[in-house]
């Protein structure tokens, strides 16, 4: 993603760093290394999931044919009564089905707290420890129920003090800045139809003073844009703006429904997208102006979005999503392979602020490599499209060879490593069953 293509090459990892790249074999290496023959494989950087809801594995399925708010209506019944044990079953089967498809870092955007439920926030950062993913979650949050003109119901919301104190507790004992970290926080209210502009003000001055970033749904609907017109006079955009919440700290999901001047102004002060094509398909919100974005200058990954409005999608199979979709809009030169694919990795990186560490293979970044098979047992037919970036993005993704977060194998020949692949599905199936029952009196 930074420099020359080797057809033929090899990489170095020296504990969690790659040490060298380049064309030919590998160079001699003292030592009892390990050797690993990736002839037929496609080595790429592990891809960067910049926009989830883990704890939305536990509710697939319902809600099929509404539109955003519909569907939002209709699910925050159930979402009020998960626990943290959903939370954990549901964080560890959405992140294991991410490794699959070759993710090494995840972001999460967890936004609902029912009061005695548990710590929901740690219970995801245990599940991604465990599996051994690197995890971006987001201290999201809700204060402005339907008594204040929001979309929420007021029993699900969090008053102002409560969020901002629980927000800055959960930055002081999770995040960890240095070089490499496994886990960073972000600061994330929900979005402009759930949260108050004292929320929205409040949190870009807590995620500042504490050197974090800032996320949050936007201009995903048209439903959103006629809500924030209404009630703040201003497009989606030009509100956030107007609240000190574009820079290059900030990345926002979906931003679906640009005008130019928005587009304009994402790329002058260096805010990122989170584009969810298969998401903003499923709940029928529209085809965001990505190659517009990358035109302009603004930086862009891809996510995968809660599996609720993105059943079952691999977040390898969103390179395919966004190319195709963005072709189907502007054209067959609106979105190459290869520009799809630093979307999944090096844009991803950007729009966490970890480009100096992530998102390319090259000496002195972190080993988050992934080596897709594209010859060989199971990917039999792939010998047959000569460029390896084509056969990948084109079609069905080709099997997953090894996945590597920081030099340590996560996945190999596409089954989970870390943690027994089987119990990572029986926990997000018993996830869903729990949610369902404690849900019994709200569906």
């Amino acid at each position: 993603m930074s420099g020359a293509e080797y057809r033929s090459g090899h990489i170095v990892v020296e504990g969690d760093r790659i040490t060298a790249v380049g064309p030919g074999p590998a160079p001699a290496v003292p030592g009892d290394a390990e050797r690993v023959d990736a002839a037929g494989h496609l080595a790429t950087p592990g891809l960067v999931n910049t926009h989830h809801h883990l704890y939305q594995w536990a509710s697939q399925g319902l809600a099929t044919d509404g539109t955003l708010f519909e569907w939002l209506t209709t699910l925050y019944k159930p979402w009020s009564k998960m626990d943290a044990e959903v939370v954990e079953g549901a964080a560890s089967a959405g992140l294991g089905w991410l490794a699959k498809s070759g993710c090494t870092t995840s972001t999460d955007h967890h936004y609902l707290f029912p009061k005695g439920r548990g710590d929901l926030f740690a219970a995801e950062i245990e599940a991604a420890a465990e599996l051994g993913v690197r995890f971006h979650p987001c201290r999201g949050s809700m204060d402005r129920g339907q008594s204040q003109g929001g979309l929420p119901p007021d029993d699900i919301v969090e008053d102002l003090d409560t969020i901002l104190a629980e927000t800055e507790a959960a930055i002081d004992r999770h995040h960890d800045a240095s070089f490499g970290s496994m886990l960073r926080v972000a600061v994330a209210p929900c979005s402009p139809f759930s949260v108050s502009r004292e929320l929205l003000v409040e949190s870009a001055r807590l995620a500042r003073d504490k050197g974090v970033r800032l996320h949050t749904h936007l201009a995903e609907t048209l439903d959103e844009e006629e809500h924030t017109r209404e009630q703040f006079g201003k497009t989606p955009v030009e509100y956030m703006d107007g609240l000190g919440w574009l820079g290059g700290d900030v990345w926002l999901a979906h931003c679906v429904h640009l005008h130019d001047s928005d587009i304009e102004r994402l790329a002058e002060t260096g805010t990122g997208t989170a584009h969810c094509p298969s998401s903003n398909a499923r709940l029928g919100a529209g085809i965001a102006r990505i190659a517009h974005l990358l035109e302009a200058g603004a930086p862009v990954g891809l996510g995968v979005d809660g599996a609720a409005s993105a059943e079952l999608v691999p977040l390898a199979g969103e390179i395919r999503q966004a190319m195709y979709m963005q072709r189907a809009r502007y054209g067959p030169a609106a979105l190459t392979a290869r520009q799809a694919l630093e979307i999944a990795t090096l844009g991803g990186a950007r729009c966490l602020g970890r480009a100096d560490e992530i998102g390319s293979l090259e000496p002195g970044k972190l080993a988050d490599i992934a080596l897709w098979r594209l010859d060989g047992p199971g990917a039999e037919f792939y010998p047959a499209v000569d460029d390896p970036v084509v056969a990948f993005a084109f079609g069905r993704t080709p099997p997953l060879a090894r996945l590597l977060v920081g030099g340590r194998t996560v996945v190999e020949d596409d089954v989970l490593v870390t943690v027994p692949q089987d119990e990572v599905g029986r926990r997000g199936a018993a996830a869903h069953r729990r949610l369902m029952k404690l849900a019994e009196e709200v569906l």
